[in-house]
């Protein structure tokens, strides 16, 4: 077998002895809700992070994302209050037990945030023969989410803490934030200095769900 089965339980990760340091960012990553600080950015370190996104690699080095990075409070406020209303929404489909677990998970930290960073997608760069993108329509998207899971291990690496935030509609976010058309915002993300961050992902801490281990989901030569 190339791959072979540890446990019935998911393992421990054994980091390699000559640079640990990205195994311990990618495990101790969290999506963080409640435990910014506030505290400010110091630029540097924010366009390092940046700058780690844009190095992501992309479809027919296109590079289809732009940041929109968004500190005016009043442009926060009004995206939160949005995203509320979509809380509720969602909450209305739920019963018993399961709203009440609900109720009680934050699901935003952007008012308390150092600061917000729009990612989006522009499908039309690079068009319209984009390498690589010729059958699988999404490449370019795919690219984008790079783009993302690098700023968010690069901020983790920063001792910040990133929050992706997805109870929004596209429409309402991209005329707040003046994206032209044709330009897909793909997300909100919350950045900032973090008082800590938890060692137990938060839908499990609450008991949404679980997390699966890696030996239920993996498979050789065939599904």
């Amino acid at each position: 077998m190339v791959i072979d089965a540890v446990s019935d339980h998911e393992e421990e990760p054994r980091f390699p002895s000559a640079d640990p340091g990205l195994y311990e960012t990618i495990y101790r990553r969290r999506d963080v809700r409640a435990q910014f600080t506030g505290a400010p950015i110091d630029p540097e370190v924010m366009r390092r992070v940046l700058l780690a996104a844009h190095a992501a690699p992309s479809v027919g080095l296109t590079q289809p994302w732009d940041f929109i990075v968004v500190d005016d409070v009043s442009v926060r406020r009004e995206f939160f209050e949005h995203v509320q209303s979509e809380r509720e929404l969602f909450a209305e489909k739920l019963e018993g037990e399961r709203a009440e677990t609900f109720a009680n998970i934050k699901i935003d930290g952007i008012m308390e945030a150092s600061v917000s960073v729009v990612v989006t997608y522009d499908k039309q760069r690079g068009a319209p023969a984009v390498l690589g993108r010729n059958s699988i329509e999404d490449a370019g998207l795919y690219s984008v989410c790079l783009a993302i899971q690098n700023l968010w291990l690069a901020a983790c690496a920063e001792d910040l803490g990133v929050g992706w935030v997805s109870f929004y509609r596209e429409p309402f976010l991209s005329e707040l934030l003046s994206i032209p058309a044709g330009i897909r915002p793909v997300a909100w993300l919350c950045v900032g200095p973090v008082s800590h961050l938890e060692t137990v992902p938060d839908l499990e801490r609450h008991n949404w769900r679980t997390r699966r281990p890696l030996d239920e989901l993996l498979h050789l030569n065939r599904w």
